[in-house]
This record gives C-alpha cells, sequence and structure tokens, in this order.
C-alpha cells in the first residue's frame, strides 16, 4: 500500500483546534500519516511572515500536545527538523524523521552536516527529499532511508516534473497544484506520496500555493488506492 502523507507543515497557524481538525480530515481520507515542521526564529529571521511561522513550528512548548492530538485522532506524525537539536526533541515522540531537499543536498555530494549526523544517530526512518537522483550517492543503499523525488519550485507546473527518473527513488514529495501529479507517480510505483494541505485555500495560509483541500485530498487518495486495486 502506497503511504501518503499529509503535509500540515506551517498550515496550522499554531492553531491547535485547526492542528486536530486537519489531522482528523487526514485519517478520514485515509492518509497514513501527517508532518510538520521544526525550525528556530534564526533559520526563518529573512522571512516576512517570520512572527506567524514561528508559531507553526514544532517546539518544547507544543510538541506534547501534537503527540496528544495525534495519538486521540489515531494517526502517525513525523516532522522535518531544520536545526540539529530538534533531533533531540522528537526522538521520543516519532518513528520517522523527514529531511528538506536543500538538506539532502549535502548527502548527494556524499557529505553530512550535524543536522544529518543527528538524524543518523537515531533509531528512526529517515526520508529524504531531493530533487536529483541519489543514485550515486553512498546513502542510496542505506535500508533506513528512503528518497522522495521533488521539484523545489513553489509552486511548480505538472510539466516541470520529469518522471522518467521516478523508479530512482522510493516516492514523491509534491509542489504541484494538479492532483494528477502525486497520481501519476503512485501509478509509476511511488511508494510513499507526501502532499502539503490546507483547511481553507481562501484564506493566507503559508503554504496553500502548493496545498490540496481536503475535497481534493480525498479525491487524490481515492484515485491511488484505487490504482492499488487494479495493480494487485
Amino acid at each position: 500500500m502506497t503511504f501518503v502523507v499529509a503535509e500540515i507543515g506551517v498550515n496550522w497557524d499554531g492553531d491547535f483546534e485547526l492542528a486536530r481538525e486537519m489531522m482528523i480530515q487526514s485519517k478520514k481520507v485515509g492518509c497514513n500519516a501527517v508532518k510538520f515542521q521544526a525550525f528556530t526564529e534564526e533559520i526563518i529571521k529573512d522571512h516576512p511572515e517570520k512572527n506567524r511561522l514561528i508559531k507553526a513550528s514544532i517546539s518544547k512548548e507544543n510538541i506534547e500536545i501534537i503527540h496528544q492530538l495525534a495519538k486521540s485522532v489515531g494517526i502517525e506524525w513525523f516532522c522535518t527538523p531544520m536545526y540539529s537539536d530538534a533531533v533531540k526533541l522528537l526522538e521520543p515522540y516519532v518513528k520517522k524523521i523527514k529531511i528538506r531537499n536543500s538538506d539532502g543536498k549535502i548527502l548527494l555530494e556524499n557529505k553530512s552536516s550535524e543536522l544529518t549526523e543527528s538524524i543518523f544517530k537515531t533509531d528512526k526512518e529517515i526520508i529524504i527529499s531531493t530533487e536529483v537522483s541519489p543514485k550515486n550517492s553512498k546513502y542510496f543503499n542505506n535500508n533506513k532511508i528512503s528518497w522522495l523525488y521533488v521539484v523545489p519550485k513553489y509552486p511548480c507546473e505538472f510539466e516541470d516534473l520529469d518522471f522518467t527518473k521516478i523508479n530512482d527513488f522510493h516516492g514523491y514529495s509534491n509542489h504541484c497544484p494538479n492532483i494528477l501529479a502525486p497520481v501519476a507517480a503512485a501509478i509509476l510505483g511511488a511508494k510513499i506520496i507526501e502532499v502539503h494541505i490546507t483547511s481553507d485555500k481562501l484564506k493566507n495560509f503559508i503554504d496553500n500555493p502548493v496545498s490540496f483541500n481536503y475535497n481534493e485530498l480525498e479525491q487524490m487518495v481515492k484515485l491511488i488506492r484505487n490504482c492499488e486495486k487494479i495493480k494487485r
């Protein structure tokens, strides 16, 4: 079965009721997990929405609440840490850790960073997004790691996607507003599909340009699950 991840990211705006709603809707339509992000004020200091963004970062102040919300809803959650101390924070709570494209580039050069070293020291499953095929990386055959194909354009067009190399990856991370993109990736063999979600496209949630609403998410998951039945 394709492992479908609903990226809540920063679209919950630090509102726990909204986070809970997004978890409920994700589980309702058949997603396997939801994902958040963890960063510091320093990392986002140049972003025009920095004061708003920091409220949506997983932190020591909110991690237990997020964990209990996911537990009560009955859906797995995990996170993309952007600094090494966040790995220690997440470790007692999650089964998986995500490495974003900009940090994954370091691994493609067969190098590492304080962040990636911290992640590798855990016993967690690791998911890495990258635009470049990871086949030449020394980390490619690491059984702990799943690689996701991503086009780091925000948003990207369907025409920007090059699915001829999808077989070099374990899955696909979506920034395309067309639900055919993740569905096509699943048909072509992606075992992990990650998409951003939003509660309302008419509001100014920061990741809305690359996000699906609940109806689109449901339609996408149905198409993916139907494709799985055909394959069987």
